[in-house]
């Protein structure tokens, strides 16, 4: 996609533009020419519900066999930080991560643990997210991120302005981990996908917000990268993010994205939004700093429309 032509794609107002330009980013995009390759870079899959949809990706990537080692501690890693119904999409999806833990018993996980350091009460975004009773029926073990003490001091080796963070003891025990984001519009950095949703792994985020935070995020995303990123854009907060004020903010795009790679993860879900990767600067810096491929181009990618 040329300049000119993605321009033209991004112009509209609302979220029914916000619909037509996924929906064209998801068949312009995503699509591919030359016959599959035995092993995906990416997935892409839209049109099903968010259990058929990961299920279906999985598959196409081989089995969460490939990503998890057996009898591993592992942990889930979704958006929790609102207390907001699953409707009004400030969370990732209860249902998806119910059947990612699902995935991963079955692949012979010793136990798979879901926690976030919330931003609204804990207790009360665990509840009403839908995702604590998600956990539990799933056979997960949900955890609280709200005292300083779950948390450990470690070095960002690679840090520019974030060189040390205080981190959650379930990401430094965890054998593996999957990072399970929601799509969504935010204030502060224009959009909140992979890479941002790990600040809900560390203590301390606003040291994030008073030094710049886009440098932040690209300088944690290279601390502990996740065995796989699943992008949760079922529903999708289209304004008013990060926490949403009504169900007008939401638009039902029935997209989920799979990859190994979360810079790739974070850019294909930017195009879905309708946003150019490179206009997301937390994106470009971890690109630039080697953390993964923002060029879609590059990439083996399968596209799935149920």
């Amino acid at each position: 996609m040329d300049r000119r032509e993605f321009l033209k794609k991004a112009v509209g107002t609302g979220i029914a533009a916000g619909c037509t330009m996924a929906s064209g980013a998801f068949s312009n995009l995503l699509a591919q020419t030359q016959t599959p390759p035995s092993a995906y870079d990416l997935v892409a899959v839209k049109g099903g519900e968010p259990e058929a949809m990961f299920d279906k990706a999985i598959a196409s990537m081989g089995g969460m066999e490939k990503f998890i080692p057996k009898g591993g501690k592992i942990l889930v890693k979704p958006n929790i930080g609102w207390d907001v119904p699953p409707e009004r999409a400030g969370n990732t999806n209860p249902k998806l991560v119910a059947r990612i833990i699902e995935h991963c018993l079955k692949a012979g996980a010793k136990e798979v643990s879901v926690f976030d350091h919330t931003c609204d009460n804990w207790s009360r975004s665990y509840k009403n997210s839908g995702i604590e009773t998600a956990v539990t029926n799933a056979g997960g073990r949900i955890v609280s991120g709200d005292s300083e003490g779950y948390y450990q001091t470690v070095s960002v080796p690679k840090g520019k302005r974030l060189t040390e963070a205080k981190v959650h003891e379930l990401l430094l025990d965890a054998d593996a981990y999957i990072n399970v984001p929601i799509l969504k519009h935010h204030s502060s950095t224009m959009l909140t996908i992979g890479m941002k949703n790990l600040m809900g792994v560390v203590w301390d985020r606003w040291y994030w917000h008073r030094n710049d935070l886009h440098q932040c995020i690209a300088d944690f995303a290279s601390y502990k990268k996740p065995a796989l990123t699943v992008v949760d854009a079922y529903k999708v907060m289209k304004q008013n993010g990060p926490r949403g004020v009504s169900l007008g903010d939401v638009a039902p795009l029935k997209t989920q994205i799979l990859s190994t790679d979360f810079v790739a993860a974070d850019a294909a879900a930017a195009m879905i939004f309708g946003t150019r990767p490179s206009d997301i600067r937390h994106i470009q810096l971890a690109a630039e700093m080697n953390l993964g491929q923002m060029d879609l181009k590059k990439l083996s990618i399968n596209r799935i429309k149920m």
